[in-house]
């Protein structure tokens, strides 16, 4: 059980941690947010319909190359910092998308490039992403060990 010292300390530390901690305006974040992820998302439908009409791509590829280019473009802003303005305005709403998964690969790679090529840039460039890597590539084979369990047995 807590003595009285112990809880006067976290109540103080409490409150310092709320007096200096920035104010933030949520409902002002929140439309941010849902207007860059929605403008990010946008800007995949619009290059989803020039690829499809102006392209003639379909299906698989045409999913691919809109990804490819959503990822590439998330890459790029990245390494010329402009993500991280995007990021630093629109909050969760830049992380969403594809372009977010681009940003959390390639800003570590940029980060510890000073370190070299092996250690720098291909070690570090997976600390964020790796796990979700790892993750979705696990689950998606328990996935389809039951779903090709259950209807191998119809």
């Amino acid at each position: 059980m807590k003595n009285n010292n112990e809880n006067f300390i976290n109540d103080n530390y409490l409150n310092y941690v709320k007096s200096v901690s920035p104010k933030t305006n949520e409902t002002r974040s929140l439309i941010r947010a849902f207007a860059v992820g929605g403008l990010i998302c946008c800007i995949g439908q619009g290059l989803r319909y020039m690829f499809q009409y102006g392209f003639g791509l379909e299906g698989d590829e045409l999913s691919a190359y809109v990804s490819a280019v959503l990822i590439f473009l998330g890459a790029f802003l990245t390494g010329l910092g402009v993500y991280d303005r995007i990021g630093k305005f629109a909050g969760g709403g830049s992380i969403v998308p594809i372009t977010g998964f681009a940003n959390s690969v390639v800003s570590p790679a940029i980060e510890f490039k000073t370190e070299g090529y092996i250690y720098g840039l291909a070690a570090k460039m997976f600390v964020i992403a790796g796990p979700i890597i790892v993750f979705g590539v696990a689950s998606s084979v328990l996935i389809g060990l039951v779903y090709y369990g259950i209807f191998n047995i119809f």
